[in-house]
């Protein structure tokens, strides 16, 4: 992986110097620490930049941004390409010239002129973002992988277009003002995170994942989706469901196992040392039996725990699966002074709030796997997602089975009476928020499940947001007039963004079973844009490369093809993907409770760390900006406290919410700068 950074000026007279991307693109030394270069077109109207993290084809050849043979086309790409290596010969026999060994970053730009941008992405399989320049029309493309593995940010200012892998690149282009984006922070509020194209920045957005966007000459952007995770592409043959149901079993099982393999191994390409995160839970403990069987070293493996929460840790479960597969083990403990000593860096390398405290030991994971020789990793995120490991996810399924369902046959006058009861008892009683909002979206036809984290549901929002503060929005106009935002993003009702998901799937592809919709909408927003996001940044941060084999393209696409009563037969969160590596990982793993990766932040804000987010909160100069009822703020801080309920989600959200604030817009950046 690596950190690009483009500037594309359509305007009369503007310019693009060597010395603007040199600072742009090195802000973001931590994403490649191996070198830094640049290219200025002639007309010094176009500029990329590339910081390169070695990975495969260490040579000085495989340098970037890279050209084609004659100068034409130019590139700068973040990522990986797993499958480059099938595309050189038939490239060469078309006539392409190769200045490099093994470059994967190569077979972009002769593929692009040999297939065009359409047939390109329709053959590569990897985790990417890049910009691509052609001068035979003048045009820049920039695109984001398929799932989003990597993210992308752009925004048009004064005559320009400008991208980067990160959001401080474009900060750092002194024509940029910073400040808050109010609609994207209302989403971030339920989401945890901003959904894309928004940004907490006003005027920054990100390419939502399989997106890219083409700029012409005269500044026109149009955005094109050229992947979606949606049923109807994992080839299962149409008679399945008249099989015996071991028929039907053994084809599922099958099938996973033999895309789970092909993903792992093609993403053991690497020309340095690689490694796991070892939780010993199902998905990591598979990553590390596939890994085995293409090595003839032993794996190194990283575990995380926390030093006074012996409860949280999984550092006896990961000892099973290292003893197992004969890796060296690594471990990690950490503790709140730890914690508390990383939070700025944390809020630097985020870019915008990522309220999700898993980043806290992703974190120090990620230090510890650099720290050991390490410059890849594979970890395990999208199983969950895909195959209904969460709990929430079951919860979801018999809450739209049992209650849903039947309250919906009610009479509506019946459905809105008992809506408006349980939101007015609510009131007194904070904790039945989550049952007044269910109740509320059945009585108004919305869906039982928005994200598989939801932070302030609208009730509690309500209470908290002063929505005739968040103004009218006019600066998205343009992206509006270009259909790369939805207007309704602009509503202050955060159904708006999930339903921009559920209503084209549910026309394009109607009758789909319950979870099938679930798991697209976690696909379009809370993976992408949360979890992808997070492994990201942290990752990355430490110059880290996280791969994701299951979010391997082929397993996605046959995955969709599982209904629910696969994936959660007889009440078994998984099960089918647990059936799939019964012979693969030790049975203790695969039937243990599901613990989850997080961090005792409920614990640590009850003590002094929480009088010090109160603080902190309170006294940050967001609030100045009229946007939230303080008091409610206030309480919940004290019921927290008091244990009334458990409101550390929410504290933690606000406080990462202020925190970026003050750091990147407020005073405190100003003093910074």
């Amino acid at each position: 992986m690596c950190g690009i950074v483009g500037v594309f000026a359509f305007g009369q007279q503007r310019r693009v110097s060597s010395d603007l991307i040199e600072t742009m693109r090195d802000s973001m030394v931590h994403r490649g620490p191996d070198g830094g270069d640049l290219w200025i077109s002639q007309q010094e109207h176009v500029g990329l930049g590339h910081r390169r993290l070695s990975i495969v084809d260490l040579s000085n050849s495989a340098n970037q941004p890279m050209p084609n043979e004659d100068g034409r086309v130019w590139i700068t790409f973040n990522g990986e390409i797993y499958n480059h290596t099938s595309f050189r010969q038939p490239l060469e026999q078309a006539g392409h010239v190769f200045r490099t060994n093994h470059s994967d970053t190569e077979i972009l730009v002769h593929g692009f002129e040999e297939w065009g941008i359409d047939g390109l992405l329709s053959r590569i399989s990897g985790d990417y973002a890049f910009g691509l320049y052609d001068s035979r029309d003048d045009s820049l493309l920039v695109v984001r992988d398929n799932i989003g593995v990597k993210p992308l940010y752009f925004m048009v200012f004064n005559g320009l277009f400008a991208f980067a892998s990160e959001i401080k690149a474009l900060l750092a282009h002194p024509e940029v003002e910073r400040d808050i984006d109010p609609h994207a922070m209302l989403h971030y509020l339920s989401f945890l995170t901003t959904p894309a194209p928004m940004t907490m920045f006003k005027g920054i957005y990100k390419i939502p994942p399989g997106c890219y966007l083409r700029v012409a000459s005269d500044g026109q952007i149009k955005m094109h989706r050229y992947y979606d995770a949606v049923p109807g592409k994992g080839n299962v043959p149409s008679d399945l469901s008249s099989l015996s149901e071991a028929a039907q079993e053994d084809f599922y099982v099958q099938g996973i196992r033999q895309k789970l393999h092909g993903a792992v191994e093609r993403r053991m390409m690497s020309d340095v040392p690689f490694g796991v995160f070892l939780s010993g839970g199902i998905d990591s403990s598979t990553n590390v039996a596939l890994m085995s069987e293409f090595t003839d070293q032993p794996l190194k493996t990283f575990t995380v725990g926390f030093k006074d929460f012996q409860h949280l840790n999984e550092l006896d479960y990961a000892k099973i699966a290292s003893k197992r597969f004969n890796t060296q083990h690594h471990e990690v403990l950490i503790s709140e002074a730890d914690m508390i000593g990383y939070l700025e860096n944390l809020i630097h390398h985020q870019d915008e709030p990522l309220a999700d405290w898993v980043c806290i030991p992703l974190y120090f994971i990620s230090k510890l796997a650099r720290e050991s020789g390490v410059t890849v990793v594979q970890v395990g995120e999208g199983s969950d997602e895909q195959f209904s490991g969460y709990a929430s996810y079951m919860g979801y399924q018999r809450l739209y089975r049992k209650y849903w369902e039947p309250f919906r046959q009610l009479p509506k006058s019946v459905q809105r009476l008992a809506a408006a009861t349980a939101i007015g008892a609510s009131a007194f009683k904070p904790e039945w928020t989550v049952y007044a909002d269910i109740i509320d979206r059945a009585a108004r036809d919305r869906e039982h499940f928005w994200t598989g984290a939801m932070v302030f549901w609208n009730t509690d929002k309500d209470r908290l947001v002063r929505y005739d503060a968040l103004g009218s929005g006019d600066h998205h106009k343009p992206m509006i007039e270009a259909n790369i935002l939805d207007p309704k993003y602009l509503v202050p009702d955060s159904f708006n963004v999930v339903n921009s998901f559920y209503a084209p799937f549910d026309k394009a592809y109607p009758r789909q079973d319950p979870l099938t919709r679930m798991i697209h909408s976690e696909f379009r927003l809370r993976l992408p844009e949360l979890l992808l996001m997070r492994v990201d940044k942290i990752s990355m941060s430490v110059s880290l490369e996280a791969r994701v084999p299951f979010l391997d393209t082929e397993l996605v696409d046959f995955s969709f093809d599982i209904p629910e009563e696969w994936k959660t037969k007889n009440g078994e969160a998984k099960y089918i993907l647990k059936k799939a590596v019964e012979d693969l990982i030790p049975h203790e793993l695969i039937y243990r409770k599901k613990m989850g990766f997080g961090a005792p932040m409920a614990d640590w804000l009850r003590g002094s760390f929480g009088e010090h987010v109160e603080r902190s909160v309170t006294g940050s100069e967001l609030l100045s900006r009229g946007y939230f009822n303080l008091d409610f703020i206030k309480q919940l801080f004290s019921d927290h406290r008091s244990k009334k309920r458990d409101t550390s989600l929410q504290i933690w959200t606000l406080y990462n919410l202020t925190a970026w604030y003050d750091y990147w817009i407020g005073n405190k950046s100003a003093a910074r700068a």
